[in-house]
């Protein structure tokens, strides 16, 4: 009796064997392929950004997914569409802080008058919300994380729950959280199980969640906490889901700025922006604002950027990984903040060799003194830093001095005519000053203002002037007072 290959194919009625396994491997990967693609489906994912900077994050998305977006009114929130094929490059993105697939956006939700039916209407809006396509980008988003290492488990993230946001300027890095708590167990539908016990019978995973509600606008009946807590109340009620304000599977974010209401799943447990730093200092700026700012000086190849206070190295570290054709050169006057900087460097090139990447990095470090550089005259394309605001570090008397000299400095090294400046300063009225007497060696483009740690600081684009650095008025300016402070000092000794 003839035997055959287990591996056969039937084309229309004929019973003839054909034996390829080959071909029934193809026709099964076709088979799955045409399944995976009517499983894509296309979701809008929310991202904040640091405030001032949403233009250049849709710059990004745009350039490197290929979509349009949109700027909330909201300030420091942008939102764009995806497809799930594609949703892992939403966590490559340089600009964005925190990631969140929305369930439903109402641009001008209307709020009831009193604050018992504005909290009734929000229960009964959790079981009228089309959650199917939002959780299934959450289920998606956890095999990632599972496969790329991007988080571990539960969010370990630290929250005020028992605070609330009502300024109407206060932005959404600085909003505080409120979450829901109900405490009650039930199993779940529709949500994959994770590894089960093999010796108990299996049983669906109790899925634990929160509330997340940062709220801003002073024409509310109700509090964040309020809002929290009976919306989740109805979450809970509807999934059968148990509430847990840390060890939490599900974040269900509830935004509200004035009559804007946005609800979503979030996709982050930790700020993206913690991703270049292991050794932090006191001011250690965000890695998504340092990106914002290199953005906007437009850094070429072979470019020479230089950080004269650099700190922790946030902004030469984001600069040497996302624009990695230029050069760059971080010093500090402080001996802590240099060993900060080449403690992270060395932290990123040891997590590339371990990928089995080059670690090689454009990026050396210094110590030196910023108002004397070692560094030729006209030798700098940029110059990017983060100036003592004279909160943590410093003071604003010592700004005074500082800045005039810091700028001077600068201008010196930078190159006439096609140099270019980025500066971050909260004291906005000592830089003002400061800049106003180089006005022959600098020019200011552009401002951005941002809020960094709940101040108002500003984001100064320059451009350096054809002058030559010694034959300006403000050089004569100032060696002239320091002549009048010595006669001074003569006359009063």
């Amino acid at each position: 009796m003839a035997t055959y290959d287990i591996d056969r194919l039937i084309v229309g009625l004929s019973l003839d064997v054909i034996c390829e396994s080959e071909v029934c491997r193809q026709v099964s990967t076709h088979t799955s392929n045409d399944a995976n693609a009517a499983h894509i489906i296309t979701v809008t994912v929310g991202a904040t950004v640091p405030t001032g900077f949403e233009h250049t994050a849709a710059e990004e998305v745009k350039e490197k997914i290929g979509v349009d977006v949109h700027i909330s009114k909201d300030r420091g929130r942008i939102y764009f569409p995806i497809t799930t094929d594609k949703l892992f490059q939403v966590h490559l993105l340089r600009s964005v802080d925190n990631l969140f697939v929305v369930v439903d956006r109402y641009d001008h939700y209307t709020f009831k008058e009193s604050k018992e039916e504005t909290l009734k209407e929000l229960q009964e809006l959790a079981s009228k919300l089309p959650w199917t396509n939002a959780l299934e980008v959450w289920k998606l988003n956890r095999s990632f994380k599972k496969k790329k290492c991007f988080r571990k488990g539960g969010s370990g993230a630290k929250t005020k729950p028992n605070t609330e946001a009502v300024d109407a300027t206060t932005e959404e890095q600085d909003l505080p959280q409120a979450a829901a708590a109900v405490e009650t167990q039930a199993n779940v539908e529709g949500i994959p199980e994770e590894e089960e016990s093999t010796e108990a019978a299996p049983e669906a995973k109790v899925i634990k969640f929160r509330v997340t509600c940062s709220r801003a606008g002073d024409k509310h009946s109700f509090s964040s906490n309020e809002a929290a807590r009976d919306f989740g109340g109805a979450v809970q009620e509807f999934f059968q889901w148990k509430a847990d304000m840390t060890k939490f599977d599900v974040e269900v974010l509830l935004n509200i700025h004035n009559d804007e209401v946005v609800i979503g799943i979030a996709l982050t447990e930790e700020s993206l922006h913690r991703r270049n730093i292991s050794h932090f200092g006191p001011t250690t700026l965000r890695s998504t604002l340092c990106y914002g700012m290199l953005r906007l000086c437009k850094p070429q190849a072979s470019d020479i950027i230089l950080d004269p206070m650099c700190g922790t190295g946030a902004i030469p570290l984001e600069g040497a990984i996302e624009f990695n054709s230029s050069f760059y050169v971080a010093g500090d006057n402080n001996d802590m903040a240099v060993n900060r900087t080449v403690n992270n460097v060395f932290h990123i090139q040891r997590r590339r060799a371990d990928k089995g990447s080059a670690s090689g990095m454009p990026i050396d470090t210094v110590r030196w003194d910023l108002c004397s550089l070692p560094i030729r005259t006209s030798s700098i394309d940029i110059i990017i830093t983060d100036m003592p605001f004279g909160k943590r570090m410093g003071s604003r008397k010592k700004n005074w001095d500082l800045y005039p000299s810091c700028l001077r400095e600068m201008a010196r090294v930078c190159r006439p005519g096609s140099g270019k400046a980025v500066l971050l300063t909260q004291d906005k009225k000592c830089f003002s000053k400061a800049l106003s007497r180089m006005g022959g060696l600098w020019r200011k483009l552009h401002t951005v203002w941002v809020n960094v740690g709940g101040l108002h600081a500003g984001v100064f684009l320059l451009k350096r002037t054809a002058n030559t650095f010694g034959q300006t008025p403000e050089d004569v300016y100032e060696s002239r007072g320091a002549d009048n402070a010595q006669e001074e000092e003569k006359e009063l000794s």
